[in-house]
């Protein structure tokens, strides 16, 4: 085992995808050949199957485990050390790149793949994170509602379905039908930017 620091929904060296074969359904959306029932999501979305062997072999710092990101996402839990994420009067914590010189509204109404984070661990995301190195935010969300998955969509082929696009689908499109999922998203709503210096002294009056 690896005493490595590492993100809880950080993929590991030992944590490879399974060789999961996809077929065609009847129905026209796709399937693997020897589904199980935990092969898919409660909308009925396919997920990416991959090992689970948290910590065994090195960081990978580039890759995202599917199901603890899926885990953190659907419970709120920090995307960092995977317990609760932070949450007041005011909302759910949230840790981002900061985009607010590209869109007027960031983050407000932004389609998120990135689990929220607990107080104690924003420095810890800030300085391991290369990404929000570059410029990060602290906010509070109001409302997150899971809203589809980002996915690679399969098309139809002569043998099997066929890798077509990745993107992000919305729970509601039908193309979801053909999508092997590989992160939860939720929309941000009702969005709050905290300068992360008023959160630097919620942090040290707490402790």
């Amino acid at each position: 085992m690896s005493s490595r620091i590492a993100p809880y929904i950080t993929a590991w060296s030992a944590e490879q995808d399974l060789p999961c074969a996809l077929v065609e359904q009847p129905d026209r959306s796709i399937g693997y050949a020897n589904e199980l029932l935990s092969d898919r999501d409660r909308h009925g979305v396919l997920w990416r199957q991959t090992t689970l062997r948290h910590q065994v072999g090195q960081p990978e710092f580039a890759r995202v485990h599917p199901l603890r990101q899926r885990r953190a996402m659907e419970l709120l839990l920090c995307q960092v050390c995977g317990g609760p994420a932070d949450r007041n009067d005011d909302g759910v914590l949230w840790l981002q790149r900061d985009y607010r010189d590209d869109w007027q509204q960031w983050p407000e109404g932004m389609a998120s793949v990135e689990p929220p984070i607990c107080l104690p661990c924003v420095p810890i995301a800030a300085r391991m994170c290369p990404a929000l190195q570059r410029g990060a935010v602290t906010v509070r969300v109001r409302d997150c509602p899971i809203a589809g998955v980002r996915g690679v969509f399969y098309k139809q082929s002569l043998l099997a379905p066929t890798a077509a696009t990745a993107g992000n689908f919305a729970y509601d499109d039908p193309a979801t039908r053909r999508v092997v999922a590989s992160a939860l998203i939720r929309e941000l709503r009702g969005c709050v930017i905290v300068p992360l210096e008023e959160l630097s002294g919620t942090m040290t009056r707490s402790l």
